[in-house]
């Protein structure tokens, strides 16, 4: 999962994210619909910083994208961290990138899901 923290954001939004994100039946079943978590299936998170989640593009001027309303690296590294641990207290195995690198990640999207959680 890509995670962006906001400026304002709390250490307690960090753990409800972590619970929405360990809970949320996004998993098919043995029918094919949507009914397992990421507990359920006993799955593994890869956690990668990503501020440009919270790029503003509204801009009337330009096409340069807003990255004010990211939170500073030394708030949402923390954050990051508290939402990753978070995970694992609730049995989830994490995996992260590295904070504040470029990095170059691949990933294999199973299906047309892509889900935007903003608590």
């Amino acid at each position: 999962m890509l995670l962006g923290v906001a400026a304002g954001d709390v250490p307690e939004d960090a753990e409800r994210l972590a619970g929405k994100v360990a809970r949320l039946r996004i998993f098919p079943n043995d029918e094919g619909k949507f009914d397992l978590s990421l507990l359920d299936v006993d799955g593994e998170a890869l956690v990668v910083s990503q501020f440009t989640l919270i790029a503003d593009s509204k801009r009337q001027k330009g096409t340069r994208p807003d990255f004010s309303k990211a939170a500073r690296p030394d708030v949402a590294e923390p954050m990051y961290e508290a939402f990753c641990q978070a995970l694992r207290e609730l049995g989830v195995h994490v995996e992260t990138g590295v904070f504040g690198a470029k990095m170059q990640v691949e990933l294999i999207n199973d299906g047309p899901v892509t889900i935007v959680l903003d608590i």
